[in-house]
């Protein structure tokens, strides 16, 4: 099959969460286009068991230019400074609020600062880094792109995610509803809503991803980080002009 080749030079691509899984895979994928990258997390070292060096470290050993700035998104004055520091190259082009954290809990088991701590980084975290990009790119009048993670449990209930569900359904309207707003300046907005992807945030998940196919039906297997890379730089591009407010399931077909 063939294949689909990004140009995103003298574009500036923010991705939180960059570090490692998915955000790392996306991240990498925009350095590979062109892209300037800044990846905001809350660590600059990787937690995939296969990766050692840092995300804007393997982006400048590829020729391309990256930076990390530390962020703990659940504080908009912290995002912020990412939207500073973007500004120096230019400012914020595509803005990818990737960052998520995951914490398994029966619903009745659910405390306060587990729900708080959850909601703060995936939800809060998301609708900031919408809202703050917005306004850089209105700022300079650049017609940009956010792109945010959403997830196939914004629509599936599944057991000891009620409190990481409602996070993801929150991030699925706020999608539509900054792209119904943001339209009249040209900002498009737009999701990716995976499925069982294989990275850390779900427990094991690295370890099965070979061995999921064993199992009657879909998906045959375990999705990696570089199945999601595309969707967000087609989203992201300017192929997708006349896409807004839309979530795009990449998720091997789990939600058949």
């Amino acid at each position: 099959m063939g294949t689909i080749d990004a140009d995103f030079s003298g574009d500036t691509v923010v991705v939180t969460g960059g570090s490692s899984g998915i955000g790392r895979a996306v991240a990498t994928g925009f350095g590979d286009a062109g892209a300037t990258v800044i990846n905001a997390d809350v660590r600059a070292v990787p937690k995939d068991v296969d990766a050692e060096t840092p995300t804007h470290e393997v982006i400048e050993e590829r020729g391309g230019t990256a930076e990390f700035v530390e962020t703990d998104v659940s504080d908009p004055a912290q995002i912020e400074a990412v939207i500073e520091a973007a500004r120096e190259f230019g400012g914020v082009d595509v803005m990818v609020n990737n960052a998520g954290v995951h914490r398994s809990a029966e619903f009745l088991d659910v405390t306060p600062e587990t729900f708080d701590f959850v909601h703060g980084v995936n939800l809060r975290g998301a609708f900031f880094g919408t809202q703050l990009a917005a306004r850089d790119m209105i700022d300079r009048g650049v017609e940009g792109a956010i792109v945010n993670t959403s997830s196939t449990t914004a629509e599936r209930a599944e057991w000891n995610h009620s409190h990481y569900a409602t996070t993801k359904g929150g991030i699925r309207m706020l999608t539509r509803s900054a792209a119904l707003e943001l339209d009249r300046h040209g900002i498009r907005v737009n999701a990716v809503a995976p499925g069982p992807i294989a990275t850390e945030i779900r427990e094991g998940w690295s370890e099965e991803a070979g061995e999921i196919g064993e199992s009657e039906g879909l998906p045959s297997r375990a999705g990696t980080p570089a199945d999601l890379r595309g969707a967000y730089l087609y989203l992201a591009s300017t192929e997708a002009s006349y896409v807004t407010g839309e979530t795009v399931l990449v998720d091997g077909g789990a939600s058949l």
